[in-house]
């Protein structure tokens, strides 16, 4: 589903991947309305989404485009109005509040921009803590959350609390408890939006390590230089796909001297 216009190569503007690679996540006609006080808020509005199998997303638009409402669609923090999900081949659409935690629980990690560990928990009490829902033994979690936190070089930290760590080791800890289950899916909001450039570049690379090791991974970003680390990038617009652009495609044309036009100055 690639084409060409005006020299840029796109992806279809309905947020397919074109690949043919098997959609881990599949949105059909999804629309999610808002009502307060007589007041209808359309967030999103009839989105047709594939996340294959191993691909890194991003996500990108201007404030109150639907960015993050999308992200808690994926997650099953919250229900479309509208449309049809279907995760790993199974609709979620009908499931009970149990079985979509289970589902959370089992299959979907995620990344918050404000870290969200529990501070009354040390380092290795907070990933650990995901798997205690399981009904997995102690030596098997214990054997986990360590593999989690050497994957983000955070082994000699498992005795310290929160607040004893930088911003950029908290988000470390937290990469770390999302992936310790072996979820089928990272979701990532703003992972670097609490951090500095330092270590919002040292987070970013653990995300593209993690994707080189296969994990899948969607990540909502208002920073265009941490979505380039994506394959490719959707952009939304009023709560609709606007754009899905490869990265590596961009890149290529970038270098050789094409202005790619993102479509934030398009519509601006």
């Amino acid at each position: 589903m690639m084409r060409t216009t005006n020299g840029t190569s796109e992806e279809a503007m309905d947020g397919t991947s074109g690949g043919a690679t098997a959609a881990l996540i599949e949105l059909t006609g999804v629309s999610k309305i808002f009502h307060t006080d007589e007041i209808e808020t359309h967030a999103l509005r009839e989105v047709n989404l594939q996340i294959g199998e191993g691909e890194f997303l991003s996500i990108a638009g201007p404030s109150g485009c639907g960015k993050s409402t999308l992200l808690s669609l994926l997650g099953l923090l919250d229900s479309p109005t509208v449309g049809e999900y279907v995760l790993d081949g199974s609709p979620v659409s009908g499931l009970s509040g149990s079985q979509r935690a289970t589902i959370r629980n089992r299959h979907i990690g995620f990344v918050f921009q404000a870290f969200n560990l529990i501070g009354d928990l040390t380092v290795f009490e907070n990933v650990e803590l995901p798997l205690t829902y399981r009904g997995i033994s102690t030596a098997e979690r214990k054997e986990r959350a360590m593999k989690a936190l050497e994957r983000v070089d955070m082994p000699h930290r498992i005795n310290h609390y929160p607040s004893q760590l930088s911003g950029g080791q908290q988000q470390r800890v937290a990469v770390a408890r999302a992936v310790v289950g072996d979820p089928l899916i990272l979701l990532a909001d703003e992972p670097t939006g609490n951090l500095d450039s330092s270590n919002g570049e040292a987070v970013m690379n653990l995300l593209a390590e993690l994707h080189r090791d296969g994990a899948t991974i969607c990540m909502v970003t208002h920073d265009p230089r941490y979505a380039d680390f994506a394959d490719s990038t959707l952009h939304l617009f009023d709560g609709k796909i606007v754009d899905r652009r490869s990265n590596g495609a961009t890149r290529e044309l970038q270098a050789h001297g094409y202005e790619v036009v993102t479509p934030e100055r398009t519509l601006s």
